[in-house]
């Protein structure tokens, strides 16, 4: 779930600063994971603050932004399982602290997973993942050669911050944008995409609920 539009549903309702646009999107964030969790979908990720957000947003913003994922992140930990994938390079140790806790918080509650996608970039992660295998490799005395053959997207996935997690079959974007913005460029390789118009605040189950109706009723070929 890629919630999108919180700014400009600041702007339109009158409320000036984009933190409050970021607060109600966070509400409708523990209104969604109500809905994926009735449903029993067993893992739903939610992409709160990208690597390009942290270069490109106002120091102010950022500030408001840290404070709100880390209580979205307790909010959510008290009804499910929680899992930080991203970097942890530029967040601010309160809010590290935070998704430390509601790790621990979440730990071994059945049902829902929840990833928090913070400090997070698709290529950042594939990156990441590259230089653990080479850092790995290099430890059991390999080579540059044997690394060369034991390259392959197995061993790519397997380090990935989702490892052991199945692919995302479904990206839901709100606000009417049609773009990935660096969002699990791995693992969405096969995933079927559904963009909704509404702004992230203002989503409604019924939306959700098309989304999930349009995704039954296509047929995912897989390159056949």
């Amino acid at each position: 779930m890629i919630l999108d539009g919180n700014r400009r549903w600041a702007r339109l309702a009158g409320l000036g600063a984009a933190e409050h646009g970021h607060r109600a999107g966070a509400d409708k964030l523990v209104e969604f994971a109500g809905w994926v969790d009735a449903l029993r979908i067993p893992h739903v990720t939610f992409y709160l603050l990208s690597t390009d957000n942290l270069r490109g947003r106002a120091d102010a913003e950022l500030t408001a932004l840290f404070d709100i994922i880390g209580t979205l992140a307790l909010d959510l930990s008290a009804r499910w399982r929680i899992q930080h994938v991203g970097t942890t390079e530029g967040l601010p140790e309160a809010l590290l602290a935070a998704l430390r806790t509601a790790e621990a918080q979440g730990a071994g509650k059945p049902g829902l997973h929840i990833n928090l996608a913070v400090g997070y970039g698709g290529r950042t992660e594939i990156a990441h993942a590259m230089r653990s295998i080479v850092a790995e490799h290099a430890a059991e005395g390999g080579t540059l050669d044997t690394l060369s053959d034991r390259l392959d997207p197995e061993l790519i996935a397997a380090h990935l911050y989702t490892t052991g997690q199945p692919d995302p079959d479904l990206v839901i974007r709100t606000s009417g944008e049609q773009r990935l913005s660096d969002f699990m460029v791995w693992q969405s390789a096969h995933s079927e995409f559904y963009f909704v118009e509404a702004l992230g605040p203002d989503l409604r189950e019924v939306d959700f609920l098309r989304a999930l109706r349009s995704y039954a009723q296509r047929q995912r070929r897989y390159g056949a």
